[in-house]
């Protein structure tokens, strides 16, 4: 059956109203997309992150009284106006696998890969990590995460402990874990990330050498490795407890950070760490350091 699909342009203040309004006038199913190209980093605990501007599409059946709809949304906002809005067909089609193949398996260094679980892996003898989009960050395609997943191929974990801060989908720990490591506490102040950690890890069979946690509930563990994949402001405050955790001669990698960050995180650390620019992708920094 074919659809219709009907966009909103709007602003996070009226975003939650209009998506109830679209689903209690009929839509089948309503998103919320970014309209500007604006990065969306880790909200504090308990906050939904929304963008400035934002794009809600609602899918309505082809035969669907718009007018009516447009009209019945209208009257709900009252005096405030209707926002920009248009309205497209769409032919009937599997939208999950439509999804689900523009998302592919992607290499990191020599080693490491990162499979959908719909794909076979392309290099059966690799180290193939079994993961798929989610509502967790951290899928190898952004390239904070890239940048850390191509440290771990060059530098692989064996025997080590690690802590993953910031473990999202808990990518970075699975992929530590599957590179040689022996354990890894995958600490996150989302927990959603901590349920789809618990997940991802049974379905890449590494489930017992993973433990989540929240930040506040976390063992005070020491470490050779602790790889944080978050935002310079925490990544700044959390420097202190991160220097701590480090064992001496243990390596720490930061990313998360924008290239004009760098500096002054770089200089945040230094009381404890010998550090330096691993790499560069477009405008993001991940940094490396070794405990003195």
């Amino acid at each position: 059956m074919p659809w219709l699909q009907l966009k909103f342009e709007t602003h996070p203040e009226q975003a939650e109203r209009l998506s109830e309004l679209m689903e209690t006038n009929g839509a089948s199913a309503v998103t919320m997309q970014d309209a500007a190209d604006q990065p969306l980093f880790e909200p504090p605990p308990g906050a939904t992150p929304l963008w400035n501007q934002i794009l809600i599409s609602g899918l309505f059946e082809a035969n669907a009284d718009i007018d009516g709809i447009l009209s019945a949304i209208q009257l709900a906002l009252g005096e405030m106006p209707l926002p920009l809005w248009s309205l497209n067909p769409l032919e009937d089609k599997d939208w999950v696998r439509a999804w689900m193949d523009d998302y592919q398996p992607m290499c990191f260094g020599e080693k490491l890969w990162i499979v959908p679980s719909t794909f076979s892996p392309p290099d059966p003898d690799a180290v193939n990590i079994l993961l798929d989009p989610g509502l967790a960050f951290g899928t190898g395609t952004h390239p904070t995460t890239a940048m850390c997943l191509r440290w771990l191929d060059a530098h692989p974990p064996v025997d080590q402990n690690i802590i993953d801060f910031g473990c999202g989908s808990g990518i970075l720990a699975i992929a530590a874990c599957r590179l040689g490591a022996c354990s890894a506490l995958a600490v996150d102040n989302d927990p959603q990330a901590l349920l789809a950690t618990r997940d991802n890890a049974q379905l890449n069979k590494v489930s017992a050498q993973i433990q989540v946690f929240l930040p506040d509930d976390s063992p005070a563990s020491r470490v050779p490795l602790l790889l944080a994949n978050i935002l310079a402001g925490p990544l700044h405050v959390l420097a202190p407890q991160f220097a701590e955790q480090v064992l001496p001669a243990g390596h720490i990698v930061l990313s998360g950070i924008i290239e004009s960050q760098a500096e002054d995180l770089m200089l945040r650390y230094q009381p404890w760490f010998e550090m330096s620019v691993y790499r560069q992708e477009e405008e993001w920094i991940c940094l490396q350091g070794l405990k003195r």
